[in-house]
């Protein structure tokens, strides 16, 4: 079976459609999928749900199905700095479901391991808890959080060999493994393709079992969100 696609638009072809549900890997800007969000920008379609721990920034990421007003809803954890994505939510453009961090990626994870529903102490007695089930556990509350699953998980990748194991580095090793294991179909953008046997068995992140396809990733800037440096002391 060959997993490997000529070009992002090919990996997603034939996968979309209005009204579906899409994770979206990328902790901040770091391993977002840079080169497939411009191509469902592209197919127009619409009405969907996003799960992505934030929608990216002004002009990065997700922030370009924010602009084309293709996310009918947001399932994430981190507004950022993306003015837009502030202002759609408060005019009521665009529906939020807002995660503690902890409980967005223990319920994705869930959804790849079968688990239907979890519960957390995160949230108990706050609005995040208004509607849930709640149960009490040695004298603590706990509220009760369900899993989350997609029709399509599109995430960001350093290495993979041509069966789909796949090898992240650092900050881009958030989110993108359990969105592999969480949808039904998972594409991967990566930066370099190599023969099976090239990656050490102990840095495979991700088993190829999860993964449909693979393409070369055509963007790959690594912004930077917010550069922070120390001033240096003064010489005498």
């Amino acid at each position: 079976m060959n997993k490997v696609y000529d070009s992002p638009r090919a990996g997603l072809d034939g996968l979309l459609r209005d009204g579906m549900t899409i994770m979206s890997g990328g902790f901040g800007l770091s391993g977002n999928p840079e080169s497939l969000i411009p191509e469902i920008k592209a197919a127009g379609v619409k009405d969907l749900t996003v799960i992505s721990n934030n929608a990216g920034a002004d002009g990065f990421g997700l922030w370009h199905l924010l602009q084309t007003r293709q996310i009918k809803k947001m399932v994430a954890s981190y507004l950022g700095e993306n003015k837009l994505f502030e202002q759609q939510y408060l005019s009521g453009g665009l529906e939020l479901e807002l995660n503690p961090q902890g409980t967005l990626a223990e319920r994705i994870r869930a959804g790849g391991a079968g688990i239907p529903a979890f519960f957390t102490p995160t949230g108990a007695g706050t609005v995040i808890a208004d509607g849930k089930p709640q149960e009490e556990f040695e004298g603590r509350t706990y509220v009760r959080e369900t899993w989350l699953r997609a029709d399509l998980a599109i995430i960001k990748a350093w290495r993979a060999d041509t069966t789909g194991n796949l090898q992240f580095r650092k900050t881009a090793r958030n989110f993108n493994p359990i969105m592999a294991t969480a949808a039904e179909v998972t594409v991967v953008e990566v930066e370099d393709i190599v023969e099976p046997g090239s990656i050490d068995p102990d840095c495979v992140h991700t088993p190829g079992i999860f993964v449909h396809r693979i393409v070369r990733s055509t963007i790959n800037e690594k912004r930077i969100e917010f550069r922070t440096v120390r001033t240096r002391d003064s010489v005498e």
